[in-house]
């Protein structure tokens, strides 16, 4: 195990008045339970405004959560020669342990045009982790700095260049080495190539597989885009309002949704193949406000198998076998397959 999060909380407070009292909070992310192994790829999705991206900023501590665990485990040598794995307490460690953790989890964000610095040159961008954490001196840094680039497919000549000189991919590419650079063990994934146009997207993210490989890394891959979920994922989560609905393995996902919503969402993946297309399931209304989420289950207004229990009792996770977990009060009998028909 790498990484377990237990009940996670963001809320955001309103504030009115001269006083600036706190009247109501937005509930970003509401409880939330997510594990993730060595070596796995977890993709987290959802519509948008549902609470992924605040979901792996706070798993990381960019943004303090609210309530919550966050559970790290760290291979760390201490001075006596013992070694092995410790539990780290993510949201209780102190400023200095967290800037050790820095170096065991990173995260990719989704605009290289806002998150690389456009005055500085991609050499120092890409070695600043290792200045600011002394891990080696100029010339050495200069080295490794060279070889990251190579290996997320840019020449060492890039490194005296400005990130404005290149493309989209090649800045999304810059911003993975820099990511690499402490050689980390968790990397969080926010919608990494949402902005790339369709070729470069899949170079990108056959490049992100070959450094897994190539370094070891677990992801928690964070995107509304289902398309490219089932290719590259050991498990997907499933997130509405806050809440993760449903969680299993990417093929079981896809082929047994067995919540409501996951099945309107994977109505709307494309199929590949010209003949067929999958029956496209319109949710009616609009996604519930997060201020003053609905009773019972956060789904109900928009479900099309809405029960009154749903309106009041909030359904328990379950587990149906084969670690497919579900938030679904009539989970059992829904057996929700993807229908396709042919064109005629």
């Amino acid at each position: 195990m790498l990484l377990e999060v237990k009940n996670l909380k963001k809320y955001y407070p309103i504030q009115k008045g001269l006083l600036r009292r706190v009247v109501a909070y937005v509930k970003a992310v509401d409880g939330i339970d997510l594990s993730l192994r060595e070596g796995e790829v977890l993709s987290l999705v959802g519509e948008s405004g549902c609470g992924k991206t605040t979901a792996g900023r706070t798993i990381l501590r960019l943004t303090e959560p609210t309530e919550g665990e966050i559970i790290l485990y760290v291979y760390r040598k201490e001075a006596n020669g013992a070694e092995g794995y410790q539990k780290i307490n993510v949201n209780a460690a102190s400023p200095k342990l967290m800037k050790s953790l820095r170096r065991d989890m990173q995260i990719i964000y989704q605009d290289p045009n806002s998150s690389l610095n456009g005055r500085m040159k991609v050499g120092s961008i890409v070695g600043e982790p290792l200045y600011i954490h002394g891990v080696s001196k100029a010339k050495e840094r200069e080295e490794q700095v060279r070889d990251l680039l190579v290996a997320v497919g840019m020449r060492p000549d890039h490194m005296k260049r400005y990130p404005h000189e290149f493309s989209g991919g090649q800045r999304q590419r810059i911003a993975i080495a820099r990511a690499l650079t402490l050689k980390p063990r968790l990397i969080i994934a926010d919608e990494p190539v949402s902005g790339l146009d369709v070729s470069v997207r899949a170079q990108v993210l056959q490049l992100l597989m070959d450094l897994q490989d190539k370094f070891r890394l677990s992801y928690l891959f964070i995107t509304h885009d289902l398309a490219v979920v089932r290719n590259i994922s050991h498990r997907v989560a499933v997130m509405y309002l806050g809440k993760i609905v449903e969680l299993a393995p990417a093929e079981e996902l896809f082929n047994h949704p067995r919540h409501p919503y996951t099945e309107a969402l994977m109505s709307a993946v494309p199929v590949p193949n010209p003949d067929y297309r999958t029956k496209r399931i319109l949710l009616p209304g609009d996604v519930p406000s997060p201020v003053n989420p609905p009773l019972g289950c956060r789904f109900h207004p928009r479900c099309r198998y809405v029960k009154e229990v749903c309106k009041t009792e909030v359904p328990a996770q379950r587990e149906l076998g084969g670690g497919h977990l579900v938030s679904c009060h009539f989970a059992d009998e829904l057996h929700l397959e993807m229908r396709f028909r042919r064109i005629a």
